[in-house]
């Protein structure tokens, strides 16, 4: 099932093409929009919410046109913006109420709801504090609240974990990969941190200036190489050369070697080439695709 889709999708401003024929399609569960800063993202998601109309193109969002039906999409869609938009001088409650109200639901159900969701957000001991008094993290666990109050089908999270610090980035991840599994709410999730999308995605849309470089599941992004990792505490330039005088293609990567795999072959050689050299070894690990592996790829062929 595909929760949306876009085909040939296009816009362009007076000094740059923001989106280039970008057709993909985003099934269930939770999938990440990556790319730079500046690749096309934000414009992509106010385009599927019907708040910005394409140069070219069509998209439908819940099998709802984007161009002709921008409110009906808004009102089974939550959408956490990447700026800071919240009015200081209103507690999270407030605010939270309010907008579950301005999307169809009564006052009662709405206080219902944001009870809710501020507290599987974590905030349910501060909703009564005034906005403006809050942490960047907490500020961004209110947007999250006010995207999911109304119990949408779909959410956009706009670059859910900016300003926020290691642990604050944690548990906002932690959150959203309960929203996609626990609620069984789709997310189309952006960022331009590639490992954060690693951890809680199913799926991956990769786009670098507006244009589609792969659409995959995250499992064929992370597949096994055929390389092996290894460290170790001193001596790597002995072990490589060791493990050269044995036959092995070693490739030297800072403190790590990079061992390619000829078969279970190449793990005795690295486990003898240590016992010999009485090296301590730190780690030996099977190489793994990374998403960020795309963007190399795209610029070789680019130079």
């Amino acid at each position: 099932m595909h929760i949306l889709a876009t085909e040939g999708l296009t816009k362009r401003f007076p000094t740059i093409t923001a989106l280039d024929q970008l057709t993909v399609t985003v099934g269930t569960g939770v999938t990440g929009l990556v790319g730079a800063n500046g690749a096309g993202k934000s414009t992509l998601i106010k385009i599927l919410l019907g708040l910005l109309p394409p140069t070219a193109g069509g998209a439908r969002v819940l099998d709802l046109d984007v161009t002709t039906q921008g409110p009906q999409i808004r009102r089974v869609v939550g959408y956490m913006p990447e700026h800071d938009c919240l009015p200081p001088d209103v507690s999270a409650t407030e605010l939270v109420v309010h907008l579950a109200q301005m999307s169809g639901l009564p006052r009662t159900a709405a206080r219902e709801r944001a009870a809710d969701v501020l507290r599987h957000v974590g905030l349910a001991e501060e909703r009564y504090r005034a906005v403006g008094g809050y942490s960047t993290g907490m500020k961004q666990r209110v947007k999250l609240a006010q995207a999911l109050v109304h119990d949408p089908k779909l959410i956009f999270l706009d670059e859910p974990t900016n300003g926020l610090d290691p642990r604050g980035r944690d548990e906002m991840l932690g959150l959203i990969r309960r929203i996609g599994t626990e609620f069984g709410i789709s997310v189309l999730v952006t960022s331009h941190l590639l490992g954060e999308l690693e951890r809680i995605c199913d799926h991956v849309i990769v786009i670098d200036a507006g244009r589609l470089l792969r659409s995959s599941a995250i499992a064929e992004f992370t597949q096994a190489t055929q390389t092996l990792t290894v460290e170790v505490e001193e001596g790597t330039q002995p072990l490589a050369a060791r493990l050269a005088e044995l036959g092995q293609t070693v490739t030297p990567h800072g403190r790590l070697l990079l061992v390619k795999m000829l078969g279970p072959e190449t793990y005795d050689a690295i486990r003898d080439a240590v016992v010999d050299l009485e090296l301590c070894l730190i780690r030996l690990e099977h190489g793994r695709h990374r998403i960020e592996d795309v963007f190399r790829e795209n610029e070789a062929a680019n130079v």
